[in-house]
């Protein structure tokens, strides 16, 4: 028999799209896209990106493409974190519901971009 009444604490429903680079990583694999924005709530537009975070975040700060690519995303795609997980680099965006996500083109050229500078930078010095 199914409650009348949901319970409102449990699964939620989020999720993420990940993007994983396989390769030994530490923190200098570390950068978070930093968005300057104009307007506000629906209104609201994406002026410039920049990243701020490890050694990185100094390499996709430095490819001005890349940044105008992410200015051009949508909002909730824009907010992208490429973070370290031991044997991999991980990049993602914001948790979004069931209808939320996805990937677009643009979106997915960006993460590609970014793997292209973390494989240039190399695993952790031994």
């Amino acid at each position: 028999m199914q409650e009348q009444e949901p319970s409102y604490w449990g699964a939620l429903d989020r999720y993420q799209a990940h993007y994983i680079v396989r390769m030994e990583a530490d923190h200098r694999h570390y950068a978070r896209a930093r968005l300057e924005t104009s307007g506000r709530f629906g209104a609201k537009k994406i002026v410039s990106a920049t990243w701020e975070g490890g050694r990185l975040a100094d390499v996709l700060s430095a490819d001005a493409q890349l940044c105008s690519m992410v200015a051009a995303l949508p909002m909730g795609q824009a907010s992208i974190t490429v973070e370290p997980t031991g044997n991999a680099v991980r990049m993602h965006g914001k948790w979004q519901n069931r209808r939320e996500l996805g990937i677009t083109k643009e979106a997915f050229a960006v993460y590609e971009r970014i793997a292209g500078h973390v494989r240039e930078l190399g695993p952790p010095p031994v």
